[in-house]
C-alpha cells in the first residue's frame, strides 16, 4: 500500500510538472514506457487467469451437492446480489456521468457508435460465447467465448464419475491457478512503478490536467456511492426481508470483520474473522463457513459495482457513447469478472482488463483510474466481505425455516478439521 501512494503521489507531482513546464512528447513517450509494460503484464495474465479460475472454481464445488440445499441458495444469493450490485454502478455511472463533465460542468462531446440496434447486438454478443475454435478465440481474445467453454469444462468435471481422472484434471488446473496467483504477486509488485509511470504520462500529455483530476474525484465519488447504497441499503433491505429483524445488531457485529478487510485489502485473508463474527450473530457454524467460504471466491459485490463503474466511466473519458445493449454486456460482464477475481489486492485490476475489452476499448485505457485503484479497492473489498456474511445469515434463516438433515458428529469434527486447513492469504 505505502509503495502504491508514493508512486501515485510521484506520478501526479511528475505528470503535473511535464504538463505545466510543456515537457517534449519523446520525454512523454519514456516516461509513459513502464505504464506500458504494466498494461501489458495486466493483459497477459487475463486469459489463464479467467480459464483456470472459472475451471477450478465450478470444479470444486461438488460439496454443493453434498450440501445440497445450501449450496444452491448461497450461489442463488451470491449471483442475485452482484447483479445488482452491476446494475448500480451502471446506474448511478450513467446519471452522474464523470466522465462527460469537464470543468465548466457541460457534457463533452460523444462518439456515437453506428451499431444496428439492440437485438443485432445481443445476438452478436451470443455468437461470441460459441466460439468455433477455442484456439482462435484465445487469440482474438474472445473472453466470453473463453468464459462459457471454461464453466462447461468445470460443470463437466463434476460429473465425472471416475474420481482418479476427475482430481486429476482439477489438480492440475489448480496449479496452474496457483501458478498464475503467484505471477499476479509478483506483477502487483511492479505495479507502483507502472501507476507513477501511466499518471505522469497520461497528466503530462493533458495540458488540462485540472479538468481530468475533476472528474477522476467524480469518478470516485460514483463509485464511493454505489458502493455506500449496497452496502447500506440493498444488503441490509434484503437481510430485513428475509430474517424480518432490523440489520443493526447485525452489522455491529460485522464490524471487526469490514474493518479488517479494509485493512488487510484481501476477502480471503478477512475469512477467518468473517466467519467468526456471523457464529457470534448467531449463524450455525455449518452454514456460516460454508457460505462465507464459497463466498469469499464466488461472491464480489464491491468488485462487480467497481468494474461496471469503470468500464462506463472510461468510456465517457473516451468519448464512446454505449448503447442499451453494451450497457447489458457490461452489467452481465463485471459480475462474471468479479466471480472469477481473485480475494487478494488488486487482483480486479486483471479482471477489469477483461471488461473493457469486451464493450471494444482499449485495455490501456484502465490507465485513467490507476491513481486511485489502491483506495477503492479497499473499499470494494469491504463491499465483498460484507456481502459474504449478509449471505451466510440470509442462507441460514432459509434452512432453518425448511426441515433439513441434521449434521452428524462426524460431519461437524470433520467441518472443525476444514477450519483449520483455510487459508488466510
Amino acid at each position: 500500500l505505502l509503495l502504491t501512494v508514493i508512486g501515485v503521489l510521484t506520478g501526479v507531482a511528475v505528470g503535473i510538472a511535464c504538463a505545466v513546464l510543456g515537457a517534449s512528447d519523446t520525454l512523454l513517450l519514456l516516461l509513459a514506457f513502464p505504464g506500458e509494460l504494466l498494461l501489458r503484464m495486466l493483459k497477459l495474465l487475463v486469459l489463464p487467469l479467467v480459464v483456470c479460475c472459472m475451471i477450478t472454481g465450478v470444479g470444486r464445488l461438488e460439496s454443493i451437492g453434498e450440501v445440497g440445499k445450501m449450496g444452491y441458495i448461497a450461489l442463488l444469493f451470491f449471483f442475485s446480489t452482484t447483479i445488482l450490485a452491476s446494475a448500480t454502478g451502471i446506474v448511478l455511472v450513467t446519471i452522474i456521468g464523470p466522465g462527460r463533465v469537464d470543468v465548466a460542468g457541460e457534457l463533452a462531446p460523444t462518439v456515437g457508435r453506428e451499431n444496428a440496434g439492440v437485438l443485432a447486438n445481443l445476438l452478436q454478443v451470443l455468437r461470441s460465447m460459441v466460439p468455433e475454435n477455442i484456439v482462435t478465440a484465445a487469440a482474438d481474445f474472445n473472453i466470453l467465448g473463453l468464459l462459457l467453454c471454461s464453466i462447461v469444462v468445470g460443470v463437466v468435471l463434476t460429473t465425472l464419475e471416475n474420481e482418479r481422472e476427475r482430481e486429476t484434471v482439477l489438480y492440475f488446473f489448480m496449479g496452474c491457478n496457483t501458478i498464475v496467483m503467484k505471477v499476479v504477486k509478483v506483477v502487483m509488485w511492479y505495479a507502483p512503478i507502472g501507476i507513477a509511470s501511466i499518471i505522469a504520462g497520461r497528466l503530462g500529455a493533458d495540458r488540462d490536467f485540472i479538468d481530468t483530476l475533476l472528474r477522476l474525484f467524480l469518478y470516485v465519488v460514483t463509485v464511493l456511492l454505489g458502493l455506500a447504497i449496497h452496502g447500506l441499503v440493498t444488503l441490509p433491505l434484503i437481510f430485513s426481508l428475509v430474517r424480518r429483524e432490523l440489520p443493526f445488531r447485525f452489522l455491529r457485529t460485522l464490524a471487526q470483520a469490514l474493518v479488517t478487510a479494509f485493512g488487510t485489502d484481501s476477502s480471503s485473508a478477512t475469512l477467518p474473522t468473517t466467519m467468526r463474527c456471523v457464529e457470534q450473530y448467531g449463524v450455525t457454524p455449518v452454514t456460516g463457513r460454508f457460505v462465507t467460504t464459497l463466498g469469499s471466491t464466488v461472491n464480489m459485490n464491491g468488485t462487480a459495482l467497481y468494474e461496471a463503474v469503470a468500464a462506463v466511466y472510461i468510456a465517457q473519458i473516451s468519448g464512446v457513447s454505449l448503447t442499451p445493449a453494451q450497457l447489458v454486456l457490461v452489467c452481465v460482464t463485471a459480475t462474471i469478472a468479479a466471480a472469477g477475481a481473485a480475494g487478494i489486492p488488486e487482483a480486479g485490476l486483471v479482471t477489469l482488463v477483461m471488461v473493457v475489452e469486451i464493450v471494444g476499448l482499449p485495455p490501456e485505457s484502465i490507465g485513467y483510474i490507476l491513481a486511485v485503484d489502491w483506495f477503492l479497492d479497499r473499499c470494494r473489498t469491504v463491499m465483498n466481505v460484507e456481502g459474504d456474511a449478509v449471505g451466510a445469515a440470509v442462507v441460514d434463516h432459509l434452512l432453518r425455516r425448511s426441515p433439513a438433515p441434521q449434521e452428524s458428529p462426524e460431519a461437524e469434527a470433520e467441518a472443525d478439521i476444514e477450519m483449520t486447513e483455510l487459508p488466510t492469504s
